[in-house]
Parts: C-alpha cells; sequence; structure tokens
C-alpha cells in the first residue's frame, strides 16, 4: 500500500504562463484527452474525463476563484 501524504500548493504564474496552461487546458478537453501539468516540481495527470467544478469565495473585500479538477488515483 502505498503512502500518500496530504499535499496543498499554491503556485503563481505569470500571465503570459497562465495562458499557454490554459491553452493546453482547453485543448485537451476539446479532444477528450489527459492534461499533464507540473505544479512546484510534481508531475500531475490530469485524466479525460475528470471531473470539473469552479469555486468562488469571498472573505470580505477578498474574493478566490478555484478552477478545479478532482479524480481518484489507484491504490496499489
Amino acid at each position: 500500500m502505498t503512502d500518500n501524504p496530504t499535499r496543498d500548493v499554491t503556485k503563481t504564474y505569470t500571465t503570459e504562463q497562465n495562458i499557454q496552461k490554459l491553452e493546453r487546458l482547453v485543448e485537451a478537453l476539446k479532444d477528450g484527452k489527459a492534461f499533464e501539468i507540473q505544479v512546484d516540481n510534481q508531475r500531475l495527470y490530469v485524466p479525460a474525463g475528470t471531473e470539473f467544478s469552479i469555486e468562488h469565495e469571498q472573505e470580505g473585500p477578498m474574493h478566490e476563484l478555484e478552477f478545479q479538477f478532482r479524480w481518484r488515483t489507484d491504490e496499489d
């Protein structure tokens, strides 16, 4: 059995880097393909057909908008 520690990482990118990542994501979604992205030195493989949601949070004048993908990996 694999020990999977909890991970919660936020990575900030430039506008141009965000555009490039979003364009790759859109193409993968259009083609029904998996999406691959590296976040803080960890490569992630997001399977095609993964659950997608958009979350909005507000605390006073501060807003946060998150595009989220949720999937489960098979455990050994």
